[in-house]
């Protein structure tokens, strides 16, 4: 028996290292998947939260060179606010590449632009009072022009031929069938 167990010792000891050796490959590709989708979520996440900052700082940006370069057109003033831009982010360690911050600089200008439209269009629309009073003067007048239209017209029409009156119309008497009559039952 122990001639046996010494001859099989060799081929359990193989056999329990290469099971030990798969099992770890199963647990290591594991660990792997896991360490993939939580750096893809945390990725996910900074980008996120850089993106965010990017925004920030790139209307920052803007208003920067909207009220300090006043007298600068477009191209200068743009260059001004990459410049802040690319310095502001780079300090806090936010790399962007310069089409990136240039977008997020023009979507900046397009907002304002949209807020700046949006306000000028509220001021230019007349108030909902003055609206009314608009609305009941047109009324009035169209009234008045009706008024005089339908006298000038009764006045053409009384000239042309003497006016009959008719007598107030006689009620028209209902057949005797149509009448209705309850019916009792006891």
């Amino acid at each position: 028996m122990q001639t046996i167990i010494e001859t099989i010792q060799p081929y359990v000891n193989t056999i329990v290292t290469a099971a030990a050796g798969v099992l770890t490959a199963f647990v290591l590709g594991g660990l792997n998947k896991l360490k993939t989708k939580v750096n893809v979520w945390l990725e996910a996440r900074t980008t996120a939260a850089q993106r965010e900052v990017i925004h920030k700082v790139a209307g920052e940006a803007f208003a920067l060179a909207q009220t300090a370069f006043k007298e600068a057109r477009g191209e200068r003033k743009l260059q001004e606010a990459l410049q802040y831009a690319s310095l502001t982010l780079s300090s806090q360690g936010i790399v962007v590449s310069q089409v990136e911050l240039k977008s997020a600089i023009e979507k900046a200008y397009l907002e304002y632009k949209a807020k700046s439209k949006t306000v000028l269009t509220t001021e230019a629309q007349p108030s909902e009072e003055a609206t009314q009073a608009a609305a009941k003067e047109a009324v009035s007048g169209l009234a008045a022009k009706l008024n005089d239209f339908l006298t000038q017209a009764t006045a053409e029409i009384t000239s042309i031929a003497p006016v009959q009156v008719q007598s107030a119309p006689e009620p028209i008497p209902a057949p005797v069938d149509s009448i209705l009559t309850p019916v009792i039952t006891e």
